[in-house]
């Protein structure tokens, strides 16, 4: 946030500004707080991983990014759109998974994927080529016909994160994307989203309790009981707690055993 000639407060520019910026935000249900002053940042065209155990604030903290919630404390912006004065600006930049399955089961792929980019704004026919674009390669491009409740838990999923990247947000959120699916559908997704990250540019907050799912690469934001505990890439939060890897680091952080941290990876 920068300030004009005359005092007034103004946006960011873009190039300038995290993808996502979250200051000093608490939110509380009644007398139980779900998350404390929580503030950390994702950079443009990174990777970030939200870990924290089930219960740590991850949820409300998504809802609130994509205004379920409305915040009471604290500043959320995106792009250096500010969600309390210009909410359209920024949404419009977002992409977003939610946890709960959102596709219409009766219709096809292809119709799902239409009626969210006609929401965008976007004509069938640059939709198309859209989602050609997005599914080169995959096994799903043939299958486009076919009614969603023909498809598998993981395709699912898949077709969901291709909706998500379909009007080319800059931020994608994904909360706890690949509950209930087995190993190797979680590993294709998560390499799918990586893909999709390096080839269009875009940020993703990507939010989970399985450790397996972080690289080596990603900057992560350890969340527990709706506090921030640490920030910053692997290695370094790794180096902060002199720890042998992320799951370790993760347990001395959070206070959970090294087993129940292996808990947390193989559920």
């Amino acid at each position: 946030m920068v300030m004009g000639r005359a005092g007034q407060r103004q946006e960011t520019r873009e190039g300038e500004a995290p993808a996502l910026a979250v200051s000093a935000v608490s939110h509380s249900y009644g007398a139980r707080k779900a998350l404390v002053d929580v503030s950390f940042q994702v950079p443009q065209g990174c990777f970030t991983a939200l870990l924290g155990p089930n219960g740590a604030g991850k949820s409300t903290l998504f809802s609130l990014v994509t205004r379920l919630f409305n915040t009471r404390s604290g500043e959320i912006s995106i792009l250096g759109h500010s969600l309390a004065r210009t909410p359209g600006e920024a949404l419009r930049r977002l992409g977003v998974v939610f946890q709960a399955r959102t596709l219409d089961l009766d219709l096809s792929i292809e119709q799902n994927l239409l009626y969210h980019a006609a929401l965008h704004g976007i004509p069938a026919r640059a939709a198309r080529r859209r989602i050609a674009e997005i599914l080169k390669g995959s096994d799903l491009a043939e299958r486009l016909g076919e009614k969603a409740r023909n498809l598998s838990g993981g395709q699912l999923r898949r077709i969901e994160i291709v909706r998500a990247f379909m009007h080319r947000p800059r931020l994608i959120l994904l909360d706890e994307p690949t509950v209930g699916l087995d190993i190797r559908s979680r590993g294709e997704i998560v390499a799918e989203v990586r893909r999709l990250v390096a080839e269009e540019g875009a940020s993703v907050l990507w939010a989970t309790h399985l450790i397996d799912e972080i690289d080596e690469s990603d900057r992560v934001v350890v969340l527990h009981h709706g506090k921030v505990l640490a920030e910053g890439r692997v290695p370094d939060i790794v180096a902060a707690e002199s720890a042998g890897s992320i799951r370790d680091a993760f347990s001395r952080l959070t206070g959970l055993s090294a087993r129940r941290a292996d808990l947390e990876i193989a559920s």
